[in-house]
């Protein structure tokens, strides 16, 4: 994998620029795990945050958006490469606490196997 490719949508993903994709549901590829709560398709650093909810306790999450294995506008869901497990591991989200950190979003590129830039 690529920086392109954690960072940046996959061709045919169904992303298009303007879509937006708050409030979509998210499921993994064992299941359900919560909803969009934010968007960003900045370059080379697209990613979504989803709000696991009650299934790990609230949790947010950062995916970077090479995660998303399609986007189905009709139903309103994204469709991740993800397991629930690896999800479920992945470093919390807390923007208030990491925005003023320089390598803010290494912590998640690290996870899922790259470097943000």
């Amino acid at each position: 994998m690529t920086e392109k490719d954690i960072w940046g949508y996959h061709e045919g993903s169904g992303h298009h620029s303007g879509l937006d994709l708050v409030g979509y549901k998210v499921e993994a590829t064992d299941g359900h795990i919560g909803k969009v709560d934010k968007h960003s398709a900045d370059f080379q650093a697209s990613h979504i945050v989803v709000d696991t909810g009650v299934w790990i306790f609230g949790k947010h999450v950062l995916l970077p958006a090479g995660t998303v294995e399609r986007i189905d506008a009709a139903e309103e869901k994204v469709y991740l490469n993800l397991t629930k497990e690896q999800i479920r591991n992945a470093p919390d989200y807390d923007e208030a606490k990491y925005a003023g950190e320089p390598n803010f979003m290494d912590r998640f590129g690290h996870y899922y196997g790259q470097s943000h830039m």
